[in-house]
């Protein structure tokens, strides 16, 4: 991999050890010649993993006997060349600790300086055009290099040898601080943001892949102020603080969480929020965490070294809009919404947003794989030996993000949002060309969603090439067996809102036995219709309604009716007329409105403002009732003519009849989480048992639910089944572009 500095890590590594030889790079990794005492290469051997650098990933060491050459110096040689096999690109890397106590160092030249980076930090995959990653291919090729930072980057055994990003005060970047009556450069530029920020002004922060909008998150009045200007009504809100003693005052961390905060990939993670965190209640309304991150770039050091507390700091695109990157849009789109602009003149290149994760059983696994992840590639196991095609699979339409696969070796995009904003599709076209040319690749097919209406898949049908069409949630659970390498049979429990089925139903509950390339349904949870179109996905009420029509019968109304989120009359009237005429009234199977269903019951959350609302309200709840495990609502498992179904009419009626479930909100949402993770488990025995399997995987959005996620894989380990899932793309719909690769990838051997 370029740019982590290993080859000057290693002459460092042998020089130390008073051995000669040579270490270089060609098209299968890192080699390396050693001459000296046995003993001595013995240590140095183990020295080489366990003191490698931060951003190097060893995966394997082969060790050959080579007769001496009496090399009387260690050398660094030049890369060998192959252009049909490009070299592995680094995700961009937080600022290191060397860096930072240089960085706060009165003494050094680099004291206060925003860009402040070496081999083992800074912007990578965010400022590079091309590769081979050297400076002339990047946004720093504008900028020369002073002697002394000339001399660094010549010098094998400084840490900025060959440091692309390399300056300093005398010749790199500067920061700029603008606003209608401010102008101001370099430090004093930061010195005055941060009063800003502290008097509670709003200010668009320019970071290393996109631009932020940065706020005090201890003040209402701010926050809902930022909220009203963005127009994210409801959204949770990151947060960044200066450090984890911080963080452990917001949040009950974890270590786990503890260690997913740091460098190099510092992500965005959620933490179940303290009762007394003394936030503002708008950063994250009627959620049960709060998305941390500490500051990554030099400049949010430097920021909160001026004295700052918790500050908001959120993606500064609006509202369905794509990142905003570019200096010039920056000012154009936000002018409505910052007081002042924090910006610098180091071109991003490749926009990238903030990653977020969530930590289970010690590991962090991402829900939105953006800044710090991409575009590290995923080694797949378990593919045939004849999988030797290009792929490209194009993934889906919400939280987009798109796969190259290029044998066993897959490059997962970065997160680039929902496709149906004009902008957001324009910035989807232009980044996987933008990918392909980065990585030299040339498809010998397309996947994409089977979905007749998503433009991604729209997109992949126009190419021009050998299309594979995958099932969405055939797709979530080939992500999970691409992930372990696992050729299957597995049962894959499959759980999200929507997804389109082989039988022009909208999936969202499947049970399916996979296999290489193939499946076969074996379950599913019970149809109930999707009344109104898209409408159902954002008006909790529609799903209620329907499942307590089916549950009720004519009932449904009055216990509708009866709700304090109920919806005009005449809507309810309209959509009695359409379910019983049948009209836009598609059958689904979704999980996902299931639990906005149960929101509006529980008197959570009316309307979806952004996605999975009411699933967060839900969970939210449940997390404040003691009782572990809850008592399930009653539900059956039915026996259709080729498939297992789960029924929850029973646990509806019980709701529907249950006249203080608004007051007992959190038990009630408590049994509701142990009844679907009871249902699924069932659901999952039963097909494992009449297929003989015992290998489980577990895919899609309602697995980013950590309360179903963690009842499920303890129900499943306990019956004595091996449990998969994801950790290293999301469950959500920004994996499934890893799954079509991997179908595809089987479907088209030759």
């Amino acid at each position: 991999m370029q740019g982590v500095g290993f080859r000057p890590y290693v002459y460092r590594l042998a020089t130390r050890h008073q051995l000669t030889g040579a270490v270089g790079n060609d098209t299968h990794g890192a080699w390396i010649e050693v001459e000296g005492a046995a003993a001595t290469i013995a240590t140095f051997e183990r020295d080489l993993v366990t003191e490698s650098p931060p951003l190097a990933r060893i995966s394997a060491i082969q060790r050959t006997e080579t007769p001496p050459t009496g090399d009387t110096h260690f050398r660094i040689e030049v890369s060998a060349s192959d252009d049909d096999q490009r070299p592995d690109v680094t995700p961009d890397a937080a600022t290191c600790a060397d860096c930072l106590r240089e960085l706060h160092d009165p003494t050094d030249r680099r004291h206060g300086y925003a860009f402040i980076n070496c081999t083992n930090c800074g912007p990578r995959y965010s400022i590079i055009r091309d590769v081979p990653y050297d400076r002339p291919q990047t946004t720093m090729s504008v900028f020369q290099m002073c002697d002394a930072c000339q001399a660094e980057y010549d010098a094998p055994s400084d840490r900025r040898f060959h440091a692309q990003p390399n300056a300093c005060p005398v010749c790199g970047p500067e920061v700029r601080l603008t606003a209608s009556d401010v102008d101001l450069h370099g430090r004093s530029a930061i010195e005055a943001a941060a009063e800003l920020l502290k008097s509670g002004r709003i200010i668009a922060v320019k970071g290393i892949g996109g631009y932020h909008l940065a706020c005090r998150a201890d003040r209402e009045d701010v926050v809902s102020r930022l909220r009203e200007r963005k127009l994210r009504d409801g959204k949770p809100l990151a947060v960044m603080v200066p450090d984890v003693a911080t963080a452990g005052r917001l949040c009950n961390l974890t270590p786990a969480d503890e260690a997913a905060l740091q460098p190099p990939g510092a992500p965005i993670v959620l933490c179940p929020q303290r009762p007394d965190a003394g936030l503002a209640k708008s950063v994250a309304p009627g959620c049960r965490d709060f998305g941390l991150m500490l500051p990554y770039a030099p400049l949010h050091h430097l920021l909160f070294a001026a004295g700052l507390g918790p500050l908001v700091m959120t993606s500064a695109n609006i509202s369905g809009q794509p990142l905003t990157y570019r200096d010039d849009d920056a000012t154009a789109q936000l002018a409505d919404v910052a007081d002042a602009f924090l910006t610098h003149n180091r071109e991003i290149y490749r926009p990238i947003d903030d990653s977020v994760v969530f930590t289970f059983r010690d590991d962090a696994i991402p829900m939105r794989r953006a800044r710090g992840l991409t575009p590290q590639p995923l080694r797949l196991n378990g593919l045939p030996p004849g999988a030797t095609n290009r792929i490209l699979a194009t993934g889906g339409d919400l939280k987009s993000a798109v796969c190259l696969l290029n044998g066993t070796e897959a490059i997962v995009s970065e997160h680039l949002g929902d496709l149906s904003h004009p902008d957001a599709y324009r910035h989807f076209v232009q980044s996987v060309e933008r990918l392909r040319q980065l990585f030299a690749f040339d498809p010998d097919f397309v996947a994409c969603d089977l979905h007749p209406r998503y433009l991604a898949s729209g997109f992949a049908r126009q190419l021009d090439l050998p299309l594979v069409e995958v099932q969405h949630h055939h797709a979530h659970i080939a992500s999970v067996m691409a992930e372990h390498g696992e050729v299957g049979p597995v049962i894959g429990l499959s759980c999200d809102g929507t997804g389109y089925g082989t039988d022009g139903a909208t999936w969202g509950c499947e049970v399916l036995r996979c296999e290489r390339g193939d499946f076969q349904r074996l379950g599913q949870l019970e149809y109930f219709p999707q009344v109104g179109g898209d409408a159902a996905a954002i008006e909790t009420w529609r799903p209620a309604a329907a499942l307590l029509h089916a549950a009720c019968g004519d009932e449904w109304r009055s216990v509708v009716q009866a709700s304090p989120l109920a919806p005009p009359d005449n809507a309810l009237e309209l959509f009695s007329q359409q379910l019983a005429a049948g009209l836009n009234a598609v059958p689904t199977s979704s999980l996902g409105r299931v639990f906005d269903a149960v929101a509006f019951l529980l008197g959570l959350c009316p309307r979806n403002r952004h996605e999975a609302e009411a699933a967060m309200a839900l969970e939210a709840a449940a997390s404040r009732h003691d009782e572990r495990p809850a008592t399930p609502y009653p539900f059956r498992i039915e026996q259709a003519a080729d498939a297992f179904v789960l029924s929850l009419r029973e646990m509806v009626a019980t709701l529907a009849n249950d006249s203080d479930r608004h007051t007992n909100a959190p038990q009630c949402a408590a049994r509701f989480h142990e009844t679907i993770a009871q249902g699924l488990c069932a659901l999952a025995r039963r097909a494992a048992e009449q297929a003989d399997i015992s290998v489980v995987a577990l895919s899609g959005g309602c697995f980013a639910n950590r309360l179903l996620l963690s009842r499920v894989v303890e129900l499943l380990e306990e019956a004595g089944l091996t449990v998969l899932y994801n950790r290293q793309v999301p469950a959500g719909d920004g994996g499934i572009a890893l799954g079509q690769a991997w179908i595809a990838a089987w479907t088209c051997i030759t």
